[in-house]
């Protein structure tokens, strides 16, 4: 499926993301166009405060104000890749920005497309074990509080609904069966 893509067309360049027209060719062969949003992916990281392997550890989230949401979501770590920039130094320097601290040991979790329906965008899951605390240098637009929980209570608040951004209920639900796997 990689000749998929006949033409393209920029209608808007943002600090954020692109928006393009895509003439593409469809599997069976029509062809058509599409809206994609094009983004640099990002990374997220799980940092656990505790030994993953112990019995419930303690993991640290952000709360943060979400203008698209018009609330303030759990979340974990995360931020768009500077260009050139490697998945895990992109989670490296996330962890650090956001919560001040920094990491032992940051191992591979899991890569998902957020919205494949209209972007390109994927996030690069890790977690974080070894953790030093450290200062936060947060961008000016984040509005965020440090939360720390155990891993259980985290899976409740997923499960009651009070964990609505899909990256963080993916990488904690991931986290535990990684856990659990091991």
């Amino acid at each position: 499926m990689g000749d998929a893509k006949l033409g393209s067309r920029r209608i808007y360049t943002g600090r954020v993301l692109n928006l393009d027209i895509d003439q593409v060719r469809f599997p069976d062969g029509s062809i058509g166009e599409l809206e994609i949003i094009r983004h640099s992916g990002a990374s997220a990281v799980v940092p656990f405060l505790s030994d993953p392997a112990g019995d419930d550890p303690q993991i640290l989230l952000i709360k943060q104000y979400r203008y698209a949401a018009e609330d303030f979501l759990y979340e974990v770590p995360a931020g768009r890749l500077d260009p050139n920039e490697a998945p895990v130094d992109c989670a490296r320097r996330e962890l650090l920005e956001e919560t001040g601290c920094s990491a032992d040991s940051i191992e591979p979790l899991y890569t998902f497309y957020t919205t494949p329906g209209f972007t390109d965008e994927r996030i690069h899951g890790f977690i974080a074990t070894g953790l030093a605390r450290g200062e936060s240098k947060r961008e000016a637009d984040e509005f965020m509080t440090l939360e720390t929980m155990t891993l259980s209570h985290a899976l409740e608040l997923i499960q009651k609904g009070e964990i609505r951004d899909a990256k963080t209920a993916v990488l904690i639900l991931s986290a535990a069966g990684y856990r659990a796997g091991r």
